[in-house]
């Protein structure tokens, strides 16, 4: 539903941090479906770990929270670069990574809004490869305006 080119309306990242390569599917207010495709080009790949390349945890977990963003920001009908919002991620609970993330894996980024009110949501979100759980978190994300 959203190409690369349209994920940058709603995030304030940009290369090398856009961590979503297309959004799949969107039910405004209560869940998405993106993927990233991890390929050996990436930057991080260089320092971790050399011979034996993994995506940090941090990254899987950011990759959630501007999935999560970008819901958040559908769901209000804020576009937060033309809008002057910025969604933060404010907190995580119950993180796990239940395998590694490597080169060519497909992260399918799954995120569900369990709580919303005002300018914070909360996610319960999951990263998948294939069929298989990379990553679950519980995230809350707050809208600023800069």
């Amino acid at each position: 539903m959203l190409d690369a080119i349209q994920i940058q309306e709603y995030l304030p990242h940009r290369y090398p941090f856009v961590l979503v390569d297309r959004v799949i599917e969107i039910d405004s207010g209560n869940s998405i479906v993106g993927v990233k495709n991890v390929t050996v080009n990436e930057p991080f790949f260089q320092g971790h770990f050399p011979g034996n390349p993994i995506m940090p945890g941090v990254l899987i977990v950011e990759a959630l929270a501007q999935m999560s963003g970008i819901l958040a920001s559908i769901s209000r009908g804020i576009k937060p670069v033309e809008d002057g919002y910025i969604y933060y991620l404010a907190g995580m609970d119950k993180t796990r990574f239940k395998r590694p993330v490597v080169p060519g894996d497909v992260l399918r980024l799954v995120c569900e809004v369990t709580h919303s009110r005002r300018d914070t949501s909360k996610f319960l979100c999951n990263a998948y490869v294939g069929d298989v759980l990379a990553c679950t978190t519980e995230l809350l994300v707050a809208a600023r305006k800069v």
